[in-house]
């Protein structure tokens, strides 16, 4: 997801970063388990809209005409929820995956705009399926959400790395300053701890930090893996260069992947976890998938960015560079998640953890 209105400007989604507390979708907070329970390069987007151009245009008029500026979550209806969990945890075998919630707003603009293919029963569906989403007036309300993939021995995967400090490429359009910083903390990982750090693709929701104020990267410990089409894309002049893909490489702590790999596994009980790309939302995003045996956690990224997609896989999303692309890689993923019955964790819904399949997300 992207919605840039340059650093400072008023293309912002408004939102309680700063807020945490505890049940917003029935998920536990803390450490429970559960149990069972820059932008790729400028092309032309839908309808011919340049991605990183057009965008950022019309988001910054749509928050200049007054996008809603909330401070909790709301359900369908308008009513008030309550605040998400700020950290919420699932097994998979040998690991931990946990939902990190870096902060929550409203997006600029009607929700229904972006998904222009969405049918009344595929919207009805959604609304059953993330209630959180649907704001007053027709507004969009999302989370950012990170997760951290604990191993044993207590090493972490952290994937993605949210929208970052007051001053970083989000400013423009998302409620900085996110709080992930204190999020890990909350959820006992250090900096050191974090070996692997993947970044589904280069958009600024995603990437924000991923280094420090200084330019130094956040997690020195870590090697940051993308998928080498994603960093061929990017456009030289994208925020993305200069802010994270450019100390990295200086760092030396880049790691430029192609295709499928499995990136670790889980000691003597077995399982993995493997990177597998998903494109179209970018030329090179990636999601990750956490193999625990009896049970497997997908890590969409941005593969749907809301219920209705779950709803009607089909739908496109407005800011999709590939938007055939990222329907197949889309449908794809559901198709094997459902057929493996794995859990979808999401970066934007409002419930961290899903099932796929409109009947299976529901029960």
């Amino acid at each position: 997801m992207r919605g840039d209105g340059g650093a400072g400007g008023p293309g912002r989604v408004r939102g309680n970063a700063e807020r945490g507390g505890r049940g917003g979708d029935g998920e536990s907070g803390g450490h429970a388990d559960g149990g069972d329970t820059g932008t790729a390069r400028r092309a032309a987007g839908p309808g011919g809209v340049r991605e990183g151009v057009g965008r950022r245009g019309m988001l910054r008029g749509l928050a200049a005409t007054g996008a809603a500026a909330l401070a909790a979550p709301v359900v369908a209806g308008g009513a008030p929820a309550v605040a998400a969990s700020r950290v919420v945890s699932r097994s998979a075998g040998p690991f931990e995956v946990l939902a990190l919630l870096d902060a929550r707003g409203t997006f600029p603009g009607k929700l229904r705009d972006r998904f222009s293919g969405a049918a009344e029963e595929d919207w009805r569906l959604a609304e059953r399926l993330d209630p959180g989403s649907f704001g007053p007036g027709g507004t969009w309300r999302l989370d950012f959400r990170c997760y951290a993939v604990r191993r044993p021995g207590g090493r972490i995967t952290l994937v993605d790395t949210g929208i970052g400090p007051a001053g970083s490429p989000a400013a423009g359009w998302a409620p900085v300053p996110g709080r992930l910083p204190r999020v890990l903390a909350e959820a006992g990982i250090a900096p050191s701890d974090v070996d692997s750090v993947v970044l589904t693709h280069l958009h600024e929701d995603h990437y924000g930090w991923a280094v420090g104020p200084d330019g130094a990267p956040a997690f020195p410990e870590a090697r940051y893996l993308l998928q080498r089409s994603e960093t061929a894309a990017l456009d030289p002049a994208d925020p993305a260069m200069t802010y994270v893909v450019g100390p990295l490489r200086r760092s030396g702590q880049l790691t430029e992947v192609e295709g499928a790999v499995r990136l670790c596994g889980g000691g003597r009980r077995g399982g993995a976890v493997h990177l597998r790309p998903t494109p179209g939302h970018t030329p090179g995003h990636q999601s990750v998938l956490v193999d625990g045996g009896r049970r497997r956690i997908v890590v969409t990224g941005d593969v749907l960015v809301h219920a209705v997609q779950l709803a009607a896989p089909a739908v496109a999303y407005a800011f999709e560079q590939d938007p055939a692309t990222a329907r197949a890689s889309r449908e794809r993923l559901l198709s094997e998640a459902h057929a493996r019955g794995s859990l979808l964790a999401t970066a934007h819904l409002t419930r961290p953890f899903v099932r796929p399949g409109p009947a299976a997300a529901l029960s």
